[in-house]
């Protein structure tokens, strides 16, 4: 990643980070909408589920800066997903409904350059997930 993206990321996500609540909503909707497969992987109720996906966004957004530093709990996040029966098709719903709630949250804020950003650090972490996944299996 460049240092542009990160800041293109880590700037469109403060913007997100004050309507959290509505935010991962969107994203949960439109996961169960385009994936419905993925519904049966998450409690019945969301609420807690909801927060901790985006204090784990918050955390990847924010080391953005030192990947180093982040790695491991993203190797670790991606080999829990292994006892969840997640599969490599899975990722790329999030990725879809990640990247459409961040453009339903920003709006005219999510630009080409945004989406683009933002798209190259889901895949970024969504490789190293899927790695550590593979390898715990």
């Amino acid at each position: 990643m460049t240092p542009e993206q990160i800041e293109i990321v880590q700037s469109t996500f403060k913007k997100v980070a004050p309507i959290s609540d509505a935010a991962a909503d969107i994203f949960y909707d439109r996961l169960f909408l385009i994936a419905p497969d993925t519904r049966a992987l998450f409690p019945e109720v969301m609420t807690d589920q909801k927060k901790k996906l985006m204090q784990m966004i918050g955390i990847a957004v924010n080391g953005l800066t030192n990947l180093e530093a982040i790695v491991p709990a993203v190797q670790d996040l991606g080999a829990r997903h292994n006892g969840y029966n997640v599969t490599d098709a899975h990722y790329d719903s999030v990725g879809a409904a990640l990247l459409f709630a961040l453009s339903q949250g920003l709006g005219e804020d999510f630009t080409p350059e945004a989406e683009a950003a933002w798209a190259e650090t889901y895949g970024l972490l969504a490789s190293v997930m899927k790695e550590a996944q593979h390898a715990a299996a």
